[in-house]
């Protein structure tokens, strides 16, 4: 009991705060402006992975589900049996279920998706390309599909996309975690940094610091001083890099105005909240980082 008290009690002290203890940590200099700015700096970069993460997903999913729904058949044939297998695929596409639309490509078209690898020059009319049908569906049968197209229009081979999903999904999946990562080292290094300044704070007072001890200052006392002090101004540093964060994401053009350059930097909907759990993050890792560098400068001034 008397533990769970004592715990207690320290929690109060640290929201409350103690006056007295409060004067053994210097109110100004290097360490304070070390721990806010860099607080500030590191969680205006979580934002950015944050929002980095939470796209990436969204685009992989995105682009994911497109390519599931799409599918394309290609029809090589001689020039004379070309039309009549593009209709026999229409017809046939036409009865099968799970299809909503599907029509050919006109060489217009086909042109157009050749021309970012083959130049806008290219003699189509000289070149013996395959037709190609393009089918949007859902929870449609593409190995039914497949083996009726290569009974009745040998020909025709569909191509359900399977093979540029996977590497997709397994981009997006290693972006994530690379975004997790990131802010994985964002809070190692907030704690590094907020470490250092405690300790030269703690340096700077050691002469403070033994006379508290001559008078009868417990070192739980003095550590719960430093802990307060810097967590407050990490979480001070954490919650401006936080609002200049979000406020720089806002002011991000839309997908559209950016030509999908950006593809959706953005939080969206519920992802507005999650930044906000930064701040606390970052007062919880400087208040682990502070308090374990007190104690263990504590003992050195044995």
């Amino acid at each position: 009991m008397s533990a769970l008290a004592d715990r207690l009690s320290g929690i109060a002290a640290l929201a409350i705060g103690d006056r007295q203890a409060d004067r053994v940590v210097p109110p100004t200099g290097f360490t304070v402006w070390l721990t806010v700015l860099t607080s500030a700096a590191m969680a205006f970069l979580a934002v950015f992975a944050l929002a980095l993460t939470l796209a990436t997903g969204r685009l992989a999913d995105r682009w994911s589900d497109s390519l599931a729904q799409a599918m394309t058949i290609r029809i090589s044939a001689p020039a004379e049996q070309a039309q009549a297998q593009t209709d026999a695929v229409l017809a046939i596409l036409d009865g099968t279920p799970g299809v909503a639309s599907a029509r050919a490509l006109d060489a217009a078209e086909q042109a157009a998706l050749l021309e970012p690898w083959l130049g806008p020059d290219l003699p189509l009319d000289r070149l013996p390309l395959p037709r190609l049908i393009e089918v949007v569906g859902d929870a449609l049968d593409a190995r039914g599909l497949r083996l009726r197209l290569a009974a009745e229009v040998p020909g025709a081979v569909l191509d359900d996309h399977t093979r540029w999903r996977a590497p997709l999904v397994e981009a997006a999946g290693r972006l994530r975690l690379l975004g997790w990562t990131a802010l994985l080292l964002i809070a190692g290094v907030l704690g590094a940094m907020v470490t250092l300044g405690a300790q030269a704070a703690l340096a700077a007072n050691a002469a403070v610091i033994r006379v508290l001890r001559l008078v009868g200052a417990r070192d739980t006392y003095v550590a719960r001083a430093f802990t307060r002090r810097f967590t407050l101004r990490a979480l001070t540093g954490a919650v401006l890099g936080t609002g200049l964060g979000m406020a720089a994401i806002a002011a991000l053009p839309s997908t559209e105005a950016a030509g999908g350059f950006l593809t959706g930097l953005a939080f969206a909907g519920w992802g507005w909240v999650l930044p906000l759990v930064i701040p606390p993050f970052a007062a919880t890792v400087a208040f682990a980082a502070t308090r374990r560098a007190a104690f263990r400068a504590l003992t050195r001034f044995e």
